[in-house]
């Protein structure tokens, strides 16, 4: 469901410049539309997109979990210095089923045996609430940013302490059962400062990261750069393609196709292993309307039919990011669908000239296949509650990466 602005349960917790410390103070909204764009903009840059207020009200809009959203931001001597971005996410009981049977399995915990029953009992009540720093739907270090004068530590006990008021004041009008920050590739510091506040780090699956040679100017470029096997797996793959046109589609072609794109993104999400926000309907056209060239979505069509897309970002710094996906499962293996999308967006980024290509999680092994590297992140959980306790090694289980062989197609040296 679409959420809207609240009305303010209480003017206290969203007046202007509540006292954080000494100098500092924080404003809360509940919305981005409420957040000042003349505060906003004396923090981020306007390359910092995924803190665009048009994209958090964008995302706000997402379905399948229950989402809430908190924003703050952090002043020293009434100077906007800091922004944190928040979001409040329901799960299911159901979601933890498979988890706890799995950890009970390892370990015949007659508290496991008693909560496996009550989980299974109660699928589909509310049984988590996740109170996350960060963009649940982009993988990165998207819950906190401040100007560049404020130092590493200053920052981070910041954010400590706006958390902690924050959360403390959402259990008080409901249930909340764990902090989550995410997602970093080096551990925050001091790694003290949020161990003592009681946060537990712990990996995730990584980021693919393909870091192509500054002289590669195309695909056929980059592919010459493989031994002899991948070229001709490349050549396979690509030549399974041939029939198919590709295309970058603009603003009024991603409105009159709306359907078939979230068709199509809808296959991808029904496969993926932790169903969480669902992205609204018209996510595509809008972040082409907000973005403009700095978005690009590329349909893939076969006699005029779209069976497939891929979606991107042209950020700063030689930085390519690629986004959703949309794919006809049925069409996959005939066309080798999956492994084209990733050619195309090494192929869309060097059209671009830009040569450090971030193809987002998941899939780890098929994507290093085309030369991706893995990169570690890490988050940092804070329980709650004592069912969040129990739940918790497994709930980091599951988010963490499952054992997969990395593969090298390039030359040997």
């Amino acid at each position: 469901m679409t959420l809207f602005c609240k009305p303010v349960n209480s003017k206290k917790r969203f007046a202007p410049h509540r006292k954080l410390d000494n100098n500092y103070s924080f404003t809360l909204f509940d919305c981005a539309s409420s957040i000042p764009e003349n505060q906003l903009t004396q923090i981020i840059q306007p390359e910092d997109i995924f803190f665009n207020k048009e994209y958090l009200s964008l995302i706000e809009a997402c379905t399948n979990a229950k989402l809430q959203t908190r924003y703050c931001i952090i002043f020293s001597n009434l100077k906007p210095i800091g922004f944190v971005n928040c979001q409040i996410t329901d799960f299911n009981a159901g979601i933890f089923g498979d988890l706890i049977k799995s950890e009970r399995e390892e370990n015949e915990s007659g508290t496991l045996k008693l909560l496996e029953k009550y989980l299974y009992k109660n699928k589909d009540e509310n049984l988590l609430r996740l109170f996350t720093c960060g963009n649940s739907i982009i993988s990165g270090e998207y819950g906190f940013i401040f100007r560049e004068e404020v130092g590493e530590k200053e920052k981070h006990d910041l954010v400590i302490k706006v958390l902690d008021i924050i959360s403390g004041e959402e259990k008080k009008t409901g249930m909340l059962s764990a902090i989550l920050i995410k997602d970093f590739e080096e551990p925050l510091r001091p790694k003290q400062l949020f161990k003592s506040s009681g946060y537990e780090m712990f990996s995730v699956e990584p980021n693919l990261i393909v870091e192509i040679p500054s002289q590669v100017e195309s695909i056929e470029d980059y592919v010459q750069l493989f031994s002899k096997k991948y070229r001709n797996r490349s050549k396979t793959i690509q030549k399974k393609f041939s029939s198919v046109e590709v295309r970058e589609l603009q603003y009024d072609e991603i409105v009159e196709r709306e359907d078939s794109i979230n068709t199509l993104y809808l296959q991808v999400f029904e496969r993926a292993k932790f169903k969480l926000l669902q992205l609204p309907k018209n996510y595509f056209s809008r972040c082409k309307a907000i973005f403009d060239d700095k978005f690009t979505l590329t349909g893939f069509f076969l006699n005029q039919k779209l069976i497939g897309f891929n979606s991107s970002f042209n950020l700063s710094e030689n930085k390519f990011e690629a986004h959703y996906i949309g794919i006809d499962y049925s069409l996959n293996r005939e066309y080798e669908l999956y492994q084209n999308t990733l050619c195309n967006l090494i192929s869309s980024a060097l059209s671009k000239e830009k040569h450090h290509v971030n193809l987002g999680r998941t899939a780890a092994e098929i994507k290093t296949t085309i030369g991706a590297k893995p990169r570690d992140l890490l988050c940092y959980i804070k329980a709650q509650n004592t069912l969040s306790k129990l739940i918790q090694k497994s709930f980091i289980r599951f988010l963490q990466p499952e054992e997969w062989i990395p593969r090298n197609p390039f030359k040997e040296e």
